[in-house]
């Protein structure tokens, strides 16, 4: 027996689903708070040294937490190159402003107190900010587009053809689900600040999560409202073979009313998804209000942990569904890299991961604390 075969195609394909979703979740909770923190910086920072404080709060971690959308992307590439060909062509103008963006906060952090000018400095500031908030609003803006389904489709040699344009993705459920994704890393930046400022600082992000978490609920709720009545889901209607090649063109789907929500009914347990969703972001809003950061940004995790779950248990095993031509709908049964590759990234995966969670952990055990105006204006220590 070969060794790869000690697991099945089926189980592999299932761990690499479980894995994706690991590190979409790991980036989502980790650097989320970044991107709401970058959200939040012109608006918690009233002057010159409150801005360098919250700057202050990401500058050391970001980084490191970015490591978890490497892993996503390449995750993506190696287990699932068909997705990776379709979202990267069909999305490529989003994936660019979204990288445009992102490569603002570096700069941002690197060059906004190099001078004293407070034109400069604001302008940073501004800048960081739209670091923040355009990452956020096309990630969910994406997801909404991938529950309504891409217009791809196939040929018969499995050529890839995109239909769509940048506009036709900003359809009003996408943005929906872009403000749901705003308002949820606006409150994981805010209970992130809560945690690690004092003072006036600490008092806004208390202020400003508050009312995202409050929007959170009504927004999430709204979401799954329309995508129950107003989105048709995506469903088999004809055998399925889980082992078997991957060629989408080998299996028949049908658009039909409610189907992501098929999976909840089949298996109850998923339903702690969504309610992680709302309950994380009712006992942040209440760790908020009650000035108590340590509940807030564990509440905070856990509702981003339950949303970003949620759409996935919903589609399983759809990953992207094709508007276009529902047949072409790529999932976790035929849009998989091989048996070997999977063992061989699994191999991988598992020495790997658990170093980089040890890093991590170490990383934010030696940072633990707060920072404070005193830490961004003594000329000793070295801060952004």
């Amino acid at each position: 027996m070969i060794l790869h075969d000690l697991i099945s195609y089926e189980v592999l394909r299932v761990i690499w689903w479980l894995l994706l979703g690991v590190l979409l979740i790991g980036f989502a909770v980790t650097d989320g708070f970044d991107l709401g923190t970058a959200t939040l910086l012109p608006f918690v920072g009233r002057n010159d040294v409150e801005r360098r404080v919250v700057v202050n709060t990401i500058g050391p971690v970001w980084e490191g937490n970015q490591v978890w959308l490497v892993l996503g992307g390449g995750a993506i590439f190696a287990a699932w190159p068909a997705i990776y060909a379709v979202s990267f062509s069909g999305f490529y103008l989003a994936m660019f402003a979204v990288l445009f963006a992102l490569i603002l906060r570096p700069v941002g952090f690197k060059y906004r107190s190099k001078r004293e000018s407070a034109t400069w400095r604001t302008t940073w500031d501004w800048l960081l900010f739209v670091g923040g908030f355009v990452p956020s609003l096309i990630f969910g803006v994406a997801l909404g587009n991938v529950l309504q389904g891409v217009p791809f489709r196939l040929d018969s040699d499995l050529r890839i053809f995109y239909d769509g344009s940048f506009f036709g993705l900003l359809n009003p459920f996408a943005i929906l689900t872009g403000l749901v994704s705003v308002a949820m890393l606006v409150m994981h930046g805010a209970s992130y600040l809560a945690t690690k400022t004092d003072g006036v600082v600490q008092a806004r992000a208390r202020s400003y999560g508050s009312v995202a978490a409050l929007a959170l609920i009504v927004l999430f709720a709204l979401a799954g409202v329309w995508l129950y009545y107003g989105i048709d889901g995506y469903a088999f209607t004809g055998a399925v073979d889980a082992g078997g090649p991957s060629n989408p063109l080998m299996n028949d789907v049908a658009r039909q009313q409610g189907a992501w929500f098929v999976n909840y009914g089949r298996y109850p347990w998923m339903m702690l998804a969504p309610a992680l969703g709302f309950l994380g972001a009712l006992g942040a809003f209440i760790g908020f209000r009650g000035k108590k950061p340590g509940l807030g940004m564990i509440s905070s995790g856990l509702s981003v942990f339950g949303i970003v779950a949620t759409p996935g248990v919903a589609m399983f095993p759809f990953l992207l569904p094709s508007s276009t031509q529902p047949a072409a709908s790529l999932t976790a049964w035929d849009a998989s890299s091989s048996q070997l590759t999977l063992f061989i990234m699994l191999v991988c995966a598992l020495i790997f991961v658990p170093i980089i969670l040890a890093y991590t952990s170490w990383v934010y055990h030696i940072m633990w604390g707060k920072v404070t105006n005193e830490d961004v204006t003594n000329k000793d220590r070295h801060a952004y």
